[in-house]
């Protein structure tokens, strides 16, 4: 796979993150919520960590993450084009694209919507607002898709959590969260077929040019 159509996936899937999510903000309150069906619902929240909102305690927690953030995308950058150079197997190039889309998508929250938007809580945000709710690299990351497959109480029998209401699947996340996900499964269950070593020189000259 070329470097052109790496960066064409990582673009892709950034437009679709951002503008969903610059979506949810203008139009939904915070808690807002729409039932597609009964087991997929856009559900507005927001928050401070990191995928599936997972969070760093502490006063300067939020800005650690933010910097681990940018340095993982230079990272995973580098991951990428050296992928490309080196004419690494296809589902390698498309696991690490969707990590680095997923990643740089999570840090446009985090760094630019704490002062772009004001917040969200009595009504939709207001873009380029004059009342930011946040300062640079503090912003929250906004969550949207909500699959809640399987509501009940579980069997009495079950060690634990027998008898206690659940939800399958109750995680609210974005599409950047997908992507790493997607991205990070790909390497999981196809690591044979992404790790597996090639012999194609000139392929990856034509592939970074």
């Amino acid at each position: 796979m070329t470097l052109k159509k790496a960066y064409l996936i990582v673009f892709l899937i950034l437009l679709a993150d951002q503008v969903s999510k610059l979506y949810i903000k203008t139009h939904f309150i915070l808690g807002g919520e729409i039932k597609v069906f009964d087991w997929f619902r856009i559900h507005f929240i927001e928050n401070e960590g990191m995928a599936w909102g997972t969070e760093i305690p502490g006063d300067y927690g939020k800005l650690i993450l933010t910097l681990f953030r940018i340095v993982a995308v230079f990272g995973i950058g580098y991951w990428l084009w050296d992928c490309v150079r080196k004419a690494s197997s296809t589902y390698l190039i498309v696991a690490v694209s969707l990590i680095l889309a997923g990643a740089f998508g999570n840090i446009i929250d985090s760094v630019f919507y704490g002062v772009i938007f004001n917040d969200s809580y009595n009504a939709p945000s207001v873009f380029f607002s004059e009342q930011p709710y946040g300062t640079w690299f503090h912003g929250k990351v906004v969550d949207m898709l909500y699959f809640p497959i399987w509501k009940g109480t579980l069997p009495e029998w079950l060690p634990f959590i027998g008898g206690k209401y659940f939800t399958f699947f109750n995680a609210i996340f974005n599409i950047a969260d997908m992507a790493i996900s997607t991205g990070v499964g790909i390497l999981i269950v196809f690591n044979k077929k992404a790790f597996g070593t090639t012999d194609k020189t000139e392929e990856s000259k034509e592939a970074l040019a």
